[in-house]
This record gives structure tokens, sequence and C-alpha cells, in this order.
């Protein structure tokens, strides 16, 4: 429901005589003094509107839009000016703010003011909801697991190549599974209920091409790792792509294909047909906040598909999992899932161990994201979660690299 309004103004007294106004007429006022103290209430999640007074000790109504509009440009911020601050408020107007309002001023054209504001937030609101709610159910939210910006970057790039039918060009470390990624793309596009044919580059031939394509009506060919495609075959699905307009073409490959091409290992030609659409899959160690949360997905899918039941993930198991580097990305995270869903141990556990130090600092990493995502980027919260002052929490945020805002939905 959206009913809040956070009210911000650094005297007592009107901010309690406009808190009651909003109370009386059955919204949920968060009464703070200053920009520090109203801050923290402020996220993309927030179920109101922002009421501030322009000018206040430290940073004055002004910053606070500003922070607001950083953290969610669609919350609107009404500002509150006293005898002489209009054109301030206009400059505040032009600057993003919903209206504002001259103090003193009566409770109904108050509310009246608020009560737009909160119907324009509703509309925001409900919006996001029933994108979400699209989202979730779509094959990119199911199959691309990850709680990561990146994660969620790479989800986007495969709704982008989704929605178009020119061909595109996955590339990633080895083991991060552009076939997957491809049949994500295939199964978002318009062409979701038609073939999908998965060729192995390496043993194509102009035969097996040619049958795929006609094999394919019209929906997707996936070729993957497309840079050993024999050279004959090269030719040949430069003129099918030509002569095959429906199908699309989705390429994967491991390797640096602009540089096979400029060293002449791989038809330039082919390159730059294939080359429209670039959806990269970001390795492991790019975005390690996914590997405890990947883990988890593979056991149970392990667990599922062989009958066993769930065994206990605990922190020891995950300080091991972050203290890897994983160069053979989601599929060897998903091998060492599998063995340990089957109570199976690995022999060199021990070696490569980047010792106590750099392991707890892993295991701390790990922890921050864990409560940032679970308190939907909210500092304030994540830091009391953990029973970390609110400048430790931040300190260990930048020490690590890790923006709260990243975890925001």
């Amino acid at each position: 429901m959206t009913d809040r309004v956070l009210l911000v103004d650094d005297d007592r007294a009107v901010r309690e005589a406009l808190g009651q106004t909003l109370e009386l007429a059955g919204l949920r006022p968060v009464l703070a003094s200053s920009y520090i103290e109203a801050k923290d209430h402020i996220s993309p999640q927030f179920q109101g509107i922002v009421v501030s007074d322009i000018r206040m000790p430290g940073k004055d109504g002004f910053a606070l839009l500003d922070h607001s509009r950083k953290v969610d440009a669609d919350l609107p911020v009404i500002l509150l000016t006293g005898e002489g601050d209009v054109p301030m408020a206009v400059k505040g107007m032009a600057g993003g703010a919903f209206d504002f309002i001259e103090k003193p001023c009566s409770p109904s054209d108050f509310l009246a003011v608020v009560g737009k504001a909160l119907k324009t937030r509703a509309l925001v609101l409900e919006n996001r909801a029933l994108k979400r709610e699209i989202r979730q159910g779509d094959a990119a939210a199911r199959m691309l697991v990850g709680t990561s910006a990146l994660s969620e970057q790479m989800r986007e790039a495969a709704r982008a190549a989704a929605r178009t039918s020119a061909e595109v060009l996955i590339s990633g470390p080895p083991g991060a599974g552009t076939a997957k990624m491809a049949e994500v793309i295939h199964l978002l596009s318009a062409a979701a209920m038609r073939p999908f044919q998965k060729i192995s580059a390496a043993s194509a031939t102009p035969e097996t091409l040619a049958a795929a394509f006609g094999r394919a009506e019209g929906g997707s060919i996936f070729l993957d790792e497309v840079a050993v495609l024999p050279p004959a075959a090269q030719f040949v699905l430069l003129d099918l792509i030509d002569a095959h307009p429906g199908a699309r073409v989705i390429a994967g490959t491991y390797r640096d294909l602009a540089g096979e091409a400029a060293a002449g290992r791989f038809n330039p030609d082919l390159f730059y047909k294939l080359d429209v659409i670039r959806v990269r899959i970001p390795a492991l160690k790019e975005r390690p906040e996914d590997i405890p949360v990947l883990f988890r997905h593979y056991v149970a899918l392990a667990c599922e598909q062989s009958d066993l039941p769930m065994p206990a993930i605990t922190p020891e198991v995950i300080a091991g999992l972050m203290a890897e580097d994983w160069p053979g990305n989601a599929r060897a995270l998903m091998n060492a899932a599998m063995r340990f869903a089957m109570g199976l141990s690995d022999s060199n556990e021990d070696e490569g161990d980047p010792g106590l130090a750099g392991q707890m600092a892993r295991v701390e990493r790990s922890l921050l994201i864990e409560a940032l995502t679970r308190h939907g980027g909210n500092a304030t919260e994540a830091a009391a979660a953990l029973r970390l002052p609110r400048k430790t929490f931040y300190d260990k945020l930048t020490r690590h690299g890790i923006r709260a805002e990243d975890y925001r939905s």
C-alpha cells in the first residue's frame, strides 16, 4: 500500500504538525530531522514519497532531492519552502522535484499535493511489480542464476538479443555456458516455439550445416565453439545465412574471434556476419558473490535428479568455494556440486590454499553481499543484521569494492 510519507524538517514543531495532518488523513508519516536521518529510508522499494524542507543545517533539501533521484529517479520529492524561497523551489522543480509547497499552508492544500504524488508513486510501483512478475517467469530468470549486478546485466543482454532476429555472438571463458545462453535467447524470442538446433562446430560439415538449416524452419541454430568451424564449412555457412533469412544463427566461442579473423584463422566475412549482437558471459571470478547462489542451485538440481536428500551447506563449505578462482567456471562449479550432493570430496581440496587471511576476506565479502541482497540493498538494515556499526559496515563495503545500490531491486 502506497501510503508512506517521509517528512524531513529540522523544525520539530513543523515536523510534528505536518505529521499529525498526515496521520489524520490515514497516511503513515516517517519523520526525520535531517538529511542523514532521512537518506537510509530512501530506496527503490519505498512505498511512498518524500516531503522535505529546503533549508536545513548540513545537507539541505536539494541534497536530499539529488540523493533521491540517484537512488530512484521515479520517487516523487516535494519541497517545503519558507517565505522568499519560491525561486529556490522553482530551481528544485527544474532539478526533478515533483512539486513545492509554501509554508505555512492549509492542511487541505498540503494533502492535495501529497495525494497527487502518492498516486503517481503507486502507478510506478505497480508497473514495476508487473514487470518483475513477468521477468521472474521468463527463461532468463529461470536459467541464468545469480544475484550480482553482472548477472542481471547478462540477463538483460539476453532479453535484448531476443527482441531482434539478428545473428548473435556469445562469448565467455571456458565452462561459462554459451549453449545455455543460446537456449535462453531462443526461448525468449518470437521463435521460441520453433526448433532449436545445436551443432558442434568442430565436427560440422557443409552437409550437416545445410541439413540443420533445413530442419530449423524459422527457428534458431546454435554453433558451439564457432572458432573451430572448418574453412569449407565457414564458406557454406555464409551462403546458408543469406539463403535462409528466417533462421537465426547464434554462435558461441571461448576465443577472441576478432583476433582469429585478423590472424587469418577465421573467415572475416563470416565474423562480421555473426558479430551483430554481442552477449558476454562474465567469468565466476568477476562475480564471486554468485558462487554460493549457483552452488546451492546446482546441489538442489543434483539432489532432485538423483533422488538424494539435500545435504547441509555449511559456512565452511561456502568459505572453501569462495577461496577458489574457478577457471572452469559454471561447468566446474556444477561438477563440484554434483560431487557434494553424492557425498564425495575432492582429494586435492588443500591445493592452492590462499591462506587464512585470503579465505577470511572472501568469506567476509560473501557475508556482506548476502546481507545486502537479503535486505534489498538497504545498508542500515544489512549492518544491523550483521550487528555492525554503520561506519564499520561502510568501511568494509569500501574495502571490498561493494556498492549497496547495486543490490537494490
